[in-house]
């Protein structure tokens, strides 16, 4: 793989080389390691979620750190001043390969893969932020190939180990409200780009626009894109629903053991090329798992709420509704509620069932070290992303989907399937 290094580049990448040498070889060297000793941790992503994601791992062993952008990773480059500083997790992991022992990846959606790829390829556990992938198509490849690696895995679903989250899924599947066939979900906010902007200011002194490019196609740089306005740009995120998705679908996957929907329907605006949409209601069909029925999930962002909302009275702080045959389950991150009260004054609630989580960040360290399995691994946020990504192909193709999971096609409409995968920038692969 060709990339050109600029001499900023290279004295950034030199300028704290006292850990390791350059390794040729697509293993780690440390094969095995105690539960009581160090990772040794590499940072693909040092500001933002980047830093987030530092102070649940900062326990370990924090020997390199990649970010393309040293005016947002400053905090964190300052923190660690012996640590070795890249711009490029290319680079970083092909010269510090012997001495990584795990990576945690924290940058914009469209570099997820690549870096969670290379990273599990060369047998370096990896935990990345949500959504997994910028595409289907990259979504089950990085499943496969953390089940080939068998590397230990975690997306960034943080919420997860909540306790509030785990009160939820033993309710649902306890039979509280009854068998489930329906569950709503609504994102208040949301966020649009619009058309893309002419002017083609200068990129600042200290962005790699280039590396922050990655594998999508080339775009002059404009402040719309960075820190975060590229969320809304199919070219590097997935909009509101490709934010958000996988954090409030992750519940629903939980408590009713979904995997793949068999059809897919989006409605929005007119469907902008460039651009995500600032409204979106989405509909997946899940078949029957089981002796539980087939669901209907709903999703709804950046609109007022629809009628389903208000003909139940549910109060503001709800965004998740399960809906059973027995009555509701009202949720968000951090409340509960059965619904109406009325119907349930006198219920008793089940015995926990779900152990308390050790924290997500400390699941994933720990399954690094003893292969202890994690509740977000690639296999599970694997089929989540999908699911969410799948939404927008949808919307995108302007037309109801039914999905093939098998074998990844869309039957009724080939012509969508384009919107499954990304052609990659030369010089970059998954």
């Amino acid at each position: 793989m060709t990339r050109k290094i600029t001499r900023r580049q290279a004295i950034l990448d030199t300028s704290m080389a006292g850990v390791g040498v350059c390794s040729a070889s697509g293993a780690s060297i440390r094969a095995d390691i105690s539960p009581n000793e160090k990772l040794n941790i590499a940072l693909v992503g040092a500001g933002g979620r980047g830093a987030a994601n530092l102070a649940g791992v900062a326990g370990e062993n924090i020997i390199a750190i990649c970010d393309v952008d040293e005016r947002r990773a400053a905090a964190t480059f300052d923190k660690y001043p012996g640590v070795r500083k890249f711009h490029d997790f290319r680079r970083m992991l092909d010269d510090m390969d012997k001495q990584i022992d795990a990576v945690v990846v924290s940058t914009p959606n469209h570099i997820h893969a690549p870096a969670s790829a290379m990273a599990m390829r060369m047998g370096k556990h990896c935990y990345c932020e949500k959504p997994l992938t910028h595409s289907v198509h990259e979504a089950r490849t990085v499943a496969h190939i953390a089940a080939d690696s068998k590397t230990a895995t975690q997306m960034g679903t943080q919420i997860h180990a909540s306790g509030n989250y785990r009160r939820v899924v033993e309710l649902i599947q306890s039979g509280a409200i009854g068998p489930v066939r329906e569950v709503h979900i609504r994102l208040a906010g949301g966020g649009a780009a619009g058309d893309r902007p002419r002017e083609t200011p200068p990129v600042p002194p200290k962005l790699n626009w280039d590396v922050w490019l990655g594998p999508a196609p080339y775009r002059p740089y404009h402040p719309c894109y960075v820190p975060h306005d590229w969320h809304y740009w199919w070219d590097f995120g997935g909009g509101a629903l490709g934010n958000m998705g996988c954090h409030y679908l992750d519940l629903a996957f939980w408590a009713l053991d979904l995997r793949h929907p068999t059809s897919i329907e989006a409605k929005g605006p007119a469907v902008h090329p460039e651009s995500t949409p600032r409204p979106m209601t989405i509909r997946w069909k899940f078949p029957a798992r089981g002796e539980s029925p087939p669901v209907t999930l709903t999703w709804e962002h950046g609109q007022k709420r629809t009628p389903f909302w208000e003909e139940h009275g549910l109060p503001d702080w709800a965004w998740g509704v399960f809906v059973g045959s027995k009555g509701m389950l009202l949720a968000n991150y951090d409340q509960h509620a059965l619904w109406p009260e009325s119907r349930f004054v006198d219920f008793k609630r089940p015995d926990p069932t779900i152990a308390d989580s050790i924290g997500h960040h400390q699941e994933w360290i720990t399954a690094c070290k003893t292969g202890s399995p994690t509740t977000c691994n690639f296999d599970y946020a694997g089929a989540v992303t999908e699911t969410i990504l799948l939404g927008n192909v949808a919307y995108r193709c302007g037309k109801k989907i039914d999905w093939d999971p098998v074998n990844l096609k869309i039957p009724n409409a080939p012509e969508a399937e384009r919107f499954l995968r990304r052609d990659y920038r030369k010089g970059w692969k998954l």
